[in-house]
């Protein structure tokens, strides 16, 4: 039986879409705020629609080219997959943005402020973006919202000062957003939670929390995943980009397992012990098996072989083929050869 394979999120973007995003813009660049978040409110609405329409069609048409069964919208829309979200929640200033020391000093960013209480003010913003990506596809497309700790990770608090009060508040915003897709048909609702892996210990504490809470009210026909990948570079091959600790998954496993029906973890740029399988037992995995911050391309046969490994240790029926993280910093040249590989490893199983 071939493995389903999927896509976690962003797609490289084409040139004529008048969004620079963070991918083409490093976070650590002294004038990130003036080219990535000042720069939305200055284009034409009309425009742009029509532009990230095309590149959203675009971008679900490639996946689907490579063998993909899953695709997602690319997140075309987004200038950051986190202050997309944020933009559509009360609460958070974008014009008088807040300096940030970020990943134990890795790198300083102008962020966003969060100045009042978090409330959603539109549930719509989504579900245009699924149904836009959803028709051109003709299947199933899965849509990506960031997860409270992640919001709260890429966002800087000047108003509670009490991150799990910020992170239920957060669920609960989210909460709407999840719902109105589910209620709009959407059945394919993934939130990204990378920092679970990167402080496990808030996680554990209280990030297990807000992750129910937002899949709360759900039907059962849809499938709720949560990503937790261990962190981008800041450009493409980087070797030295601080990523989260290896031994992460292992301790949050039991705890997530079972609050989605797929969790979404990185192998591919390195490979997770293998007793760490057998640890989800209620839960499907989606395991990367490529990378999506290093230009190398694997092999067919490289990502099969892996692909038997882990199937030594988990059900065939509960794994599902996937890259590591998102593709943006690959290019599309690139990012479809990875994606083809992949999809014909796992259809050779």
């Amino acid at each position: 039986m071939p493995l389903p394979t999927t896509c976690i999120g962003a797609y490289p973007k084409p040139d004529y879409v008048p969004i620079s995003d963070w991918f083409q813009v490093r976070c650590d660049d002294d004038d990130y705020g003036e080219k990535v978040l000042r720069k939305w409110s200055e284009t034409d609405q009309d425009e742009v629609e029509a532009l990230l329409d095309r590149a959203t069609a675009e971008a679900v048409a490639d996946q689907i080219a490579c063998g993909i069964d899953l695709p997602t919208d690319g997140e075309q829309r987004r200038e950051n997959y986190v202050h997309y979200q944020c933009r559509h929640f009360e609460g958070f200033d974008f014009e008088n943005l807040t300096e940030t020391v970020q990943r134990n000093g890795a790198y300083k960013s102008e962020l966003p402020t969060i100045r009042a209480p978090i409330r959603a003010t539109d549930t719509s913003t989504l579900v245009r973006d699924w149904q836009v990506a959803e028709e051109a596809a003709g299947r199933p497309v899965k849509i990506t919202v960031p997860g409270p700790m992640t919001i709260s990770d890429t966002t800087a608090d000047a108003y509670y000062n009490d991150a799990p009060a910020l992170a239920r508040d957060l669920a609960d915003a989210l909460n709407g957003q999840i719902r109105a897709l589910a209620d709009a048909g959407c059945r394919n609702i993934q939130v990204d939670e990378p920092i679970f892996a990167r402080k496990p210990d808030a996680a554990l504490a209280y990030g297990m929390e807000t992750l129910e809470r937002c899949f709360h009210g759900l039907p059962e026909e849809v499938n709720r995943i949560v990503h937790m990948c261990c962190g981008y570079p800041s450009y493409l091959d980087q070797d030295d980009y601080p990523k989260a600790d290896q031994a992460s998954y292992a301790q949050i496993a039991e705890a997530v397992d079972g609050l989605a029906d797929e969790i979404s973890i990185e192998d591919a740029h390195r490979h997770n012990p293998s007793d760490l399988f057998p640890r989800f037992v209620k839960s499907k995995l989606i395991v990367g098996f490529v990378t999506v911050a290093s230009s190398r391309l694997e092999t067919v046969e490289e990502i099969r072989d892996r692909m038997t490994q882990v199937l030594a240790h988990l059900p065939a029926d509960r794994l599902i083929a996937a890259p590591d993280c998102g593709l943006g910093f690959l290019g599309r040249d690139l990012a479809m050869k990875k994606l083809k590989n992949m999809a014909d490893a796992a259809k050779s199983i």
